[in-house]
């Protein structure tokens, strides 16, 4: 296989708070609607105490783990979306790359002796304790055969297990594979955040997450899920499959600074960025859309706008840069597939999200980050940025397919 022959996006399934599938998701975010409400119901914190953006889904048996159930949805929708004929398809030629997530811990609190918390003797702890549950559960329901990968390092999980099965794709481990991740709320990840001091309140629970804004005060965490089926181009051609974008590139990059803090000077980030648009061949002009990481946290606003003002020079005042978390919350885990799914959907229909809850842009994250409306605007090359705790850094760089099959600038499903 020819090194720089193309990979391409050729389905997306899609779930979050603010829809139950690709397009409800997208055309929610294009209207800048937000997923965020009080959260009742979870072990061990008092109802209406703190905030998120929780998904409504049924799971498929009782006790199933919630981001399970997510990934399982988003899969059964990307693979439905790129037309999979299983017949004509090589399924040990078929990879799985789905990020690690919190396996069961019900069990824990049996140990207390708090049976009110659990549910005895449903599902054996042990059946979804490891975090790789969801990816080989997904691999088996259809049997994909070919190499299954599973990654942790926290928010940029998503966006690395994609970059992960890109590589397998471009090694001839596979010829395709379905790749993302999903994520649960969990009373453990409330706890820890809460405990870290992060986590944002408001008395109107959709005003709190307010990315680049003066105000800002934390990030809300969320559930959802996002899965790609990704191909080289020729083996899409093959079975004549519609093509959303050409993953052009992606890279990961340490920031050996602090477990949660990030280095202020944006080093890092800023190198990242360009080695990701020198892999693409492209320079900073040419990225019309950002969709950062943009968790609303004092220090992760300031840190991201001066990587990009580095990275990009004259040319950040040209780019557009929004953060979806304002609307569907923190995703960890899950959150480098979801929006990168909203960026790949940006490109399609030619429609810039926005930023909500932005209304006293900080003057010191000084980027055009689309305050509270949308844009239309046509444009062929965006970059994904992920910044992580524990310092995992990721970023990717997706080109609109105008070729044979695409599907971008058909009209799209873009928000009234």
């Amino acid at each position: 296989m020819d090194e720089r022959e193309p990979i391409v996006i050729t389905g997306i399934g899609m779930i979050a708070s603010v829809g139950q599938d690709r397009e409800s998701v997208w055309q929610a975010v294009q209207a800048g609607k937000s997923g965020v409400q009080a959260l009742v119901g979870m072990q061990g914190i008092e109802d209406g105490t703190l905030i998120g953006a929780p998904v409504d889904l049924e799971a498929e048996y009782l006790g199933q783990l919630k981001p399970i159930a997510l990934c399982q949805r988003a899969a059964e929708e990307a693979l439905a979306d790129a037309t999979i004929d299983w017949t004509d398809v090589d399924r040990d030629r078929f990879g799985c790359a789905i990020s690690g997530h919190m396996g069961d811990t019900n069990w824990i609190a049996s140990l207390f002796e708090r049976y009110d918390l659990v549910l005895p003797h449903v599902v054996p702890w042990w059946h979804q304790w490891m975090p790789n549950t969801a990816c080989w559960l997904v691999a088996n329901r259809y049997g994909l055969n070919g190499p299954r990968m599973c990654h942790s390092t926290a928010c940029a999980s998503g966006l690395i297990d994609i970059l992960a099965a890109v590589r397998a794709i471009r090694d001839e481990q596979c010829d395709i594979a379905l790749a993302g991740s999903a994520e649960g709320l969990h009373p453990l990840f409330a706890a820890g955040f809460r405990q870290m001091r992060v986590l944002a309140q408001h008395e109107d629970p959709t005003q709190a997450c307010r990315p680049f804004d003066i105000d800002r005060c934390g990030f809300v965490m969320g559930e959802g899920s996002a899965m790609f089926v990704l191909e080289r181009l020729s083996h899409a051609q093959r079975r004549g499959a519609k093509i959303y974008a050409q993953l052009v590139s992606g890279k990961m990059l340490a920031e050996a600074h602090h477990v949660t803090g990030l280095d202020e000077g944006s080093e890092a980030l800023a190198y990242l960025i360009n080695a990701t648009l020198r892999d693409a061949r492209l320079s900073p002009a040419d990225i019309a859309y950002i969709n950062a990481h943009g968790t609303g946290t004092q220090q992760n606003d300031l840190v991201e706008t001066r990587g990009i003002r580095r990275a990009f020079g004259a040319s950040a005042d040209a780019t557009c840069v929004s953060a979806t978390k304002s609307m569907l919350g923190h995703l960890v885990n899950a959150a480098g597939s979801v929006e990168l799914a909203i960026t790949t959907l940006a490109l399609r229909d030619g429609y810039v999200p926005p930023t909500i809850n932005l209304n006293h842009p900080d003057p010191a994250c000084d980027l055009d980050c689309v305050p509270l409306v949308g844009r239309r605007l046509e444009f062929e090359h965006a970059l994904k940025v992920s910044v992580a705790f524990g310092g995992h850094l990721a970023a990717a760089t997706i080109r609109r397919w105008d070729g044979p099959n695409g599907v971008a600038s058909r009209g799209g499903q873009r928000a009234a």
